[in-house]
């Protein structure tokens, strides 16, 4: 485990402007063309996270609990680096796994072995250090001669089964899940998941958004709630497990 991990929000925001249907459509876009008008329009602004703070320090297994559109997702990826905050302070000491948005970076029309290295360069591997792990990746795969081939020839699973060796092959001090992750048959998801337990196992820092209670519990031995973008409470795994079900039951 790395001592060195370590995450510190403080007060962070984030904001996204956002047209309306109207504004955005091409009628009204070539009406202001013709009548050389400039759109009047304000976007609205939606509030995806407001006044975050948070420290996250080695050895901390955290699970973000929280409705749908409560901004779990959006807090990984500022923890990622993939947005940044509109206000507030974020820093982020070690190296970030980020096993979401998983597909990003990959190419259709590439083959299986291009793609490694087009998802690799993406969650931030260097080029060498991609090589090196392009056997090994290979192997996890199962594919074979297949990985010869472009990615619109592969079929769900096997799409699977390559995104998810590329997403694991390169470890990090602070590892950000989004959902557990099942690939594959049986046979594969628990190679799968020994896998991805021996790399939780290894991370200093764990954030884990998640519906599934049990896995929560298994797993994580911090939690927050988050409601509308805010941290409405913090505490153990029981504790905001059994705030945020207390009040889904109310």
């Amino acid at each position: 485990m790395s001592l060195a991990a370590h995450i510190l929000l403080r007060n962070v925001a984030v904001t996204f402007p956002v047209l309306s249907f109207r504004d955005r459509s091409l009628r009204s876009r070539l009406v202001n063309a013709v009548t050389l008008r400039r759109a009047a329009a304000v976007p609205r602004i939606v509030s995806a996270l407001s006044d975050v703070s948070l420290d996250i320090r080695a050895g901390d297994r955290l699970a973000i609990i929280g409705a749908n559109g409560a901004g779990k997702t959006t807090l990984l990826r500022v923890l990622a680096g993939i947005y940044h905050p509109t206000a507030g302070s974020v820093d982020v000491a070690g190296r970030c796994l980020s096993l979401f948005d998983l597909q990003a970076g990959f190419d259709e029309e590439a083959t299986g072995y291009e793609n490694i290295v087009r998802r690799g360069l993406v969650i931030g591997a260097r080029r060498a250090e991609i090589d090196a792990r392009r056997a090994e990746i290979a192997e996890f795969t199962e594919l074979g001669d297949r990985l010869d081939l472009p990615l619109r020839t592969y079929s769900s699973g096997m799409m699977l089964r390559l995104i998810f060796a590329v997403a694991t092959a390169v470890e990090g001090e602070i590892v950000l899940l989004d959902e557990w992750i099942g690939v594959g048959d049986q046979q594969f998801r628990k190679k799968a998941r020994q896998r991805l337990d021996e790399i939780v196992a290894r991370a200093g820092i764990l954030v884990l958004a998640s519906h599934d209670v049990e896995l929560i519990k298994s797993t994580c031995n911090r939690a927050i709630l988050l409601e509308q973008g805010r941290i409405t409470a913090a505490g153990t795994t029981d504790e905001i497990l059994d705030r945020y079900l207390g009040g889904a039951k109310a």
